[in-house]
Protein backbone atom coordinates (compact mmCIF):
# COMPACT_ATOMS: atom_id res chain seq x y z
CA UNK A 1 0.00 0.00 0.00
CA UNK A 2 2.76 2.70 0.84
CA UNK A 3 4.43 1.29 -2.76
CA UNK A 4 1.09 2.73 -4.26
CA UNK A 5 0.98 5.88 -2.43
CA UNK A 6 4.76 6.21 -3.69
CA UNK A 7 4.21 5.68 -6.80
CA UNK A 8 0.82 8.19 -6.92
CA UNK A 9 3.37 10.51 -4.89
CA UNK A 10 5.95 10.71 -7.79
CA UNK A 11 3.30 11.03 -10.99
CA UNK A 12 2.12 13.69 -8.91
CA UNK A 13 5.47 15.37 -8.58
CA UNK A 14 6.49 14.89 -12.58
CA UNK A 15 3.12 16.08 -13.42
CA UNK A 16 3.93 19.15 -11.33
CA UNK A 17 7.14 19.54 -12.83
CA UNK A 18 6.34 19.61 -16.45
CA UNK A 19 3.16 21.96 -15.52
CA UNK A 20 5.62 24.41 -14.45
CA UNK A 21 8.13 23.60 -17.07
CA UNK A 22 5.42 24.11 -20.01
CA UNK A 23 3.87 27.35 -18.18
CA UNK A 24 7.93 28.95 -18.32
CA UNK A 25 7.78 28.06 -22.03
CA UNK A 26 4.99 29.72 -22.60
CA UNK A 27 6.17 32.67 -20.87
CA UNK A 28 9.44 32.60 -22.60
CA UNK A 29 8.08 31.91 -26.22
CA UNK A 30 5.74 35.10 -25.31
CA UNK A 31 8.61 37.26 -24.06
CA UNK A 32 10.32 36.52 -27.23
CA UNK A 33 10.14 39.57 -29.53
CA UNK A 34 10.68 41.82 -26.91
CA UNK A 35 14.89 42.47 -26.56
CA UNK A 36 16.92 42.06 -23.17
CA UNK A 37 16.69 45.76 -21.82
CA UNK A 38 19.85 46.63 -20.24
CA UNK A 39 18.35 49.67 -18.18
CA UNK A 40 21.91 50.14 -16.59
CA UNK A 41 23.54 50.49 -19.95
CA UNK A 42 26.06 48.22 -18.71
CA UNK A 43 28.60 46.34 -21.72
CA UNK A 44 26.70 43.29 -22.89
CA UNK A 45 28.25 40.02 -23.56
CA UNK A 46 27.77 39.49 -26.89
CA UNK A 47 28.23 36.04 -28.92
CA UNK A 48 28.39 36.90 -33.08
CA UNK A 49 28.33 33.55 -35.04
CA UNK A 50 29.74 33.38 -38.34
CA UNK A 51 29.93 30.75 -41.62
CA UNK A 52 31.66 30.06 -44.38
CA UNK A 53 30.55 31.75 -47.72
CA UNK A 54 29.22 35.20 -47.88
CA UNK A 55 27.79 34.81 -43.96
CA UNK A 56 30.81 36.69 -42.73
CA UNK A 57 31.28 39.36 -45.13
CA UNK A 58 27.80 40.12 -44.41
CA UNK A 59 28.15 39.86 -40.91
CA UNK A 60 30.84 42.11 -41.07
CA UNK A 61 29.06 44.76 -42.83
CA UNK A 62 26.67 44.42 -40.00
CA UNK A 63 29.13 44.90 -37.17
CA UNK A 64 29.99 47.98 -38.73
CA UNK A 65 27.44 49.87 -37.36
CA UNK A 66 27.32 48.19 -34.31
CA UNK A 67 28.52 50.15 -31.29
CA UNK A 68 30.87 48.25 -29.84
CA UNK A 69 31.65 49.86 -26.51
CA UNK A 70 28.14 48.87 -25.89
CA UNK A 71 28.69 44.73 -26.90
CA UNK A 72 31.31 43.84 -24.89
CA UNK A 73 33.05 41.38 -25.00
CA UNK A 74 32.27 40.22 -27.93
CA UNK A 75 33.15 36.36 -28.91
CA UNK A 76 33.04 35.44 -32.56
CA UNK A 77 32.00 31.64 -33.21
CA UNK A 78 32.90 29.25 -36.34
CA UNK A 79 33.00 25.81 -37.28
CA UNK A 80 36.31 23.86 -36.85
CA UNK A 81 36.39 23.26 -40.65
CA UNK A 82 35.84 27.10 -41.15
CA UNK A 83 39.93 28.24 -41.33
CA UNK A 84 38.33 31.73 -42.82
CA UNK A 85 35.57 33.22 -40.81
CA UNK A 86 37.58 34.02 -37.42
CA UNK A 87 40.79 35.58 -39.55
CA UNK A 88 38.15 37.81 -41.38
CA UNK A 89 36.74 38.73 -37.70
CA UNK A 90 40.67 39.24 -36.46
CA UNK A 91 41.23 41.51 -39.46
CA UNK A 92 38.01 43.62 -38.58
CA UNK A 93 38.72 44.00 -35.11
CA UNK A 94 42.34 44.73 -35.59
CA UNK A 95 41.33 47.45 -38.12
CA UNK A 96 38.33 48.90 -36.62
CA UNK A 97 39.43 49.54 -33.18
CA UNK A 98 42.40 49.63 -30.98
CA UNK A 99 41.08 47.88 -28.65
CA UNK A 100 39.46 45.15 -30.47
CA UNK A 101 42.63 42.69 -29.33
CA UNK A 102 41.29 42.99 -25.53
CA UNK A 103 37.51 43.00 -26.33
CA UNK A 104 37.07 39.97 -28.58
CA UNK A 105 37.48 36.30 -28.38
CA UNK A 106 37.29 33.90 -31.00
CA UNK A 107 36.43 30.32 -31.16
CA UNK A 108 35.54 27.45 -32.47
CA UNK A 109 32.65 25.17 -32.37
CA UNK A 110 32.08 21.00 -34.08
CA UNK A 111 29.76 20.99 -37.23
CA UNK A 112 26.90 19.02 -36.78
CA UNK A 113 27.50 17.56 -40.23
CA UNK A 114 30.00 18.46 -42.59
CA UNK A 115 28.91 18.91 -46.27
CA UNK A 116 28.38 14.94 -48.29
CA UNK A 117 28.54 13.45 -44.57
CA UNK A 118 25.97 10.26 -44.37
CA UNK A 119 23.00 10.56 -42.25
CA UNK A 120 23.96 7.48 -40.35
CA UNK A 121 27.41 9.12 -38.46
CA UNK A 122 25.97 12.49 -38.18
CA UNK A 123 24.21 11.32 -35.66
CA UNK A 124 27.35 11.12 -33.69
CA UNK A 125 29.17 14.41 -34.63
CA UNK A 126 25.63 16.29 -34.07
CA UNK A 127 25.64 14.44 -30.66
CA UNK A 128 29.25 15.68 -30.23
CA UNK A 129 28.52 19.32 -32.02
CA UNK A 130 25.66 19.76 -28.98
CA UNK A 131 27.71 18.99 -25.88
CA UNK A 132 30.55 21.69 -26.98
CA UNK A 133 27.72 23.92 -28.23
CA UNK A 134 26.88 23.38 -24.42
CA UNK A 135 30.11 23.86 -23.26
CA UNK A 136 30.77 26.84 -24.88
CA UNK A 137 27.10 28.43 -23.76
CA UNK A 138 28.30 28.08 -20.17
CA UNK A 139 31.79 29.27 -20.64
CA UNK A 140 30.11 32.56 -22.58
CA UNK A 141 26.27 32.90 -21.17
CA UNK A 142 26.00 35.32 -23.68
CA UNK A 143 23.17 38.21 -23.20
CA UNK A 144 22.77 39.18 -27.01
CA UNK A 145 23.45 36.26 -29.74
CA UNK A 146 23.82 38.14 -33.62
CA UNK A 147 23.81 35.25 -36.38
CA UNK A 148 22.80 35.20 -39.80
CA UNK A 149 22.56 31.94 -41.12
CA UNK A 150 25.16 29.42 -40.85
CA UNK A 151 24.08 26.16 -39.00
CA UNK A 152 26.28 26.27 -36.47
CA UNK A 153 23.50 28.88 -34.84
CA UNK A 154 21.24 25.98 -34.37
CA UNK A 155 22.25 24.63 -31.52
CA UNK A 156 23.80 27.65 -30.11
CA UNK A 157 19.88 29.12 -29.69
CA UNK A 158 18.40 26.12 -29.16
CA UNK A 159 20.34 25.93 -25.95
CA UNK A 160 19.83 29.79 -25.22
CA UNK A 161 16.27 28.86 -25.51
CA UNK A 162 16.59 26.44 -23.40
CA UNK A 163 18.69 28.10 -20.51
CA UNK A 164 15.50 30.94 -21.24
CA UNK A 165 13.10 28.10 -19.91
CA UNK A 166 15.22 27.16 -16.51
CA UNK A 167 16.07 30.75 -15.85
CA UNK A 168 19.94 30.26 -16.21
CA UNK A 169 20.87 33.27 -18.54
CA UNK A 170 18.12 35.22 -21.03
CA UNK A 171 20.29 35.84 -24.12
CA UNK A 172 18.38 38.23 -27.08
CA UNK A 173 18.85 36.51 -30.04
CA UNK A 174 18.83 38.60 -33.00
CA UNK A 175 18.60 36.87 -36.37
CA UNK A 176 19.44 38.42 -39.56
CA UNK A 177 18.36 36.76 -42.88
CA UNK A 178 20.87 36.70 -45.95
CA UNK A 179 20.42 39.02 -48.74
CA UNK A 180 20.37 36.25 -51.39
CA UNK A 181 17.07 34.81 -49.51
CA UNK A 182 14.64 36.49 -51.46
CA UNK A 183 11.50 34.13 -51.57
CA UNK A 184 11.80 32.12 -48.58
CA UNK A 185 13.71 31.79 -45.40
CA UNK A 186 17.24 30.17 -45.24
CA UNK A 187 17.02 26.06 -43.25
CA UNK A 188 18.36 27.71 -40.11
CA UNK A 189 16.07 31.09 -40.44
CA UNK A 190 13.41 28.80 -40.86
CA UNK A 191 14.02 26.94 -38.05
CA UNK A 192 14.28 30.06 -35.57
CA UNK A 193 11.09 31.62 -37.10
CA UNK A 194 8.60 28.54 -36.41
CA UNK A 195 10.15 27.47 -33.04
CA UNK A 196 10.34 31.00 -31.93
CA UNK A 197 13.65 31.31 -30.73
CA UNK A 198 14.79 34.45 -32.57
CA UNK A 199 13.71 37.37 -30.37
CA UNK A 200 14.40 39.68 -33.69
CA UNK A 201 14.48 37.99 -37.04
CA UNK A 202 15.69 40.07 -40.17
CA UNK A 203 14.47 40.08 -43.52
CA UNK A 204 16.21 42.51 -46.33
CA UNK A 205 12.68 41.93 -49.22
CA UNK A 206 9.31 43.21 -48.66
CA UNK A 207 7.79 39.89 -50.13
CA UNK A 208 9.68 37.80 -47.64
CA UNK A 209 8.04 39.69 -44.84
CA UNK A 210 5.01 39.25 -46.39
CA UNK A 211 5.17 35.70 -46.35
CA UNK A 212 6.47 35.26 -42.86
CA UNK A 213 4.53 38.36 -40.81
CA UNK A 214 6.64 37.91 -37.35
CA UNK A 215 9.91 39.03 -39.23
CA UNK A 216 11.13 42.64 -39.64
CA UNK A 217 11.62 44.08 -42.98
CA UNK A 218 14.61 46.50 -42.60
CA UNK A 219 15.66 46.63 -46.38
CA UNK A 220 19.28 46.15 -48.11
CA UNK A 221 21.80 45.79 -45.65
CA UNK A 222 24.59 45.70 -47.99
Amino acid sequence: MRELISVAELSGIIIVVLTLILLRLVYVLHRCGKPFQNTAAKPLITLIVLGSGGHTAEMINLLLVLKKDRFIPRFYVAAATDNMSLQKAQTFECSSSNEGMETAQYLQIYRSREVGQSYITSVWTTLIAIAHALWLMIKIRPQVILCNGPGTCIPLCGIALLFKVLGIRWSSIFYVESIARVQRLSLSGLLLYKLRMADQLYVQWPQLQRKYPRSIYVGCLM
